[in-house]
């Protein structure tokens, strides 16, 4: 018994000595923290994550416009918008629609559903009409006007009225919302200007059929001339003869 006190003792002291030790052997070892680092944005990651975005994705693909757009966030600092539809939205689509577009209007479908900037939720109704579109800004063409009341947001192309359902992604950089229909520019179903005809050129044939007639025609003028002018001279020379014999 006389020995507890000193074993309890020792004991508290190992103890003491644990714990201060404990936080510096802890620090020492644990690794430095490492600088964070954020990966580019993939807009096909985003969509695939999303899901039911499958010929949205497709066409992207297809048409190289996601890859523009991976290049336009990683090198500008004005952001993107893309108004999505889903593959509900495409199937309503006429049968055989997409099949009938050639590259470049599936390029241009697909542009007319980007804004070249970020625009939030609460910021669409500072847009003005028709708003600019990654196809172009023809307004007859490619007109595409918004309309913002409270967070419901309208688009209307002219062919189209369609309705935001919802926001799918947002980063301050790229804004992705989800639309009920496919956006139609009016530029599918204008009928294009026909081109300026050529202008009017004479053939060789006219020419030299030109060149023929023209000495054929003075010719004949000729001709013509020298007829009356001996007639002429016929009648007076007759009168003459009548006029001396009267006068016999």
């Amino acid at each position: 018994m006389k020995f507890q006190k000193p074993l309890l003792s020792l004991s508290y002291f190992v103890i003491v000595f644990l714990i201060l030790s404990t936080p510096t052997s802890s620090q020492s070892q644990s690794p430095a923290p490492s600088p964070s680092s954020s990966a580019p944005t993939d807009i096909i990651r985003i969509l695939k994550k999303a899901g039911g975005f499958t010929t949205l994705i497709r066409l992207l693909q297809t048409t190289q416009v996601a890859t523009q757009i991976n290049a336009q966030l990683l090198n500008s600092n004005n952001g993107l918008t893309l108004f999505a539809p889903n593959d509900n939205s495409f199937s309503t689509l006429k049968p055989g629609f997409l099949n009938s577009l050639n590259d470049q209007q599936k390029n241009e479908l697909i542009q007319f559903h980007e804004l070249p900037t970020f625009v939030s939720i609460s910021n669409f109704d500072t847009l003005s009409n028709p708003v600019r579109t990654q196809a172009g800004d023809d307004p007859k063409r490619l007109a595409l006007n918004i309309t913002s009341s409270g967070n419901q947001v309208n688009l209307t192309t002219g062919v189209v009225n369609a309705t935001v359902g919802g926001s799918v992604f947002s980063d301050h950089q790229l804004a992705i919302y989800q639309v009920d229909k496919v956006l139609l520019p009016r530029d599918f179903f204008v009928p294009k200007s026909p081109p300026p005809a050529p202008a009017p050129q004479k053939s060789k044939e006219a020419s030299k059929k030109k060149s023929t007639e023209g000495p054929s025609s003075s010719d004949d003028n000729d001709q013509s001339n020298a007829i009356t002018f001996k007639d002429k001279n016929g009648i007076i020379m007759l009168l003459v003869a009548f006029a001396l014999v009267f006068s016999l």
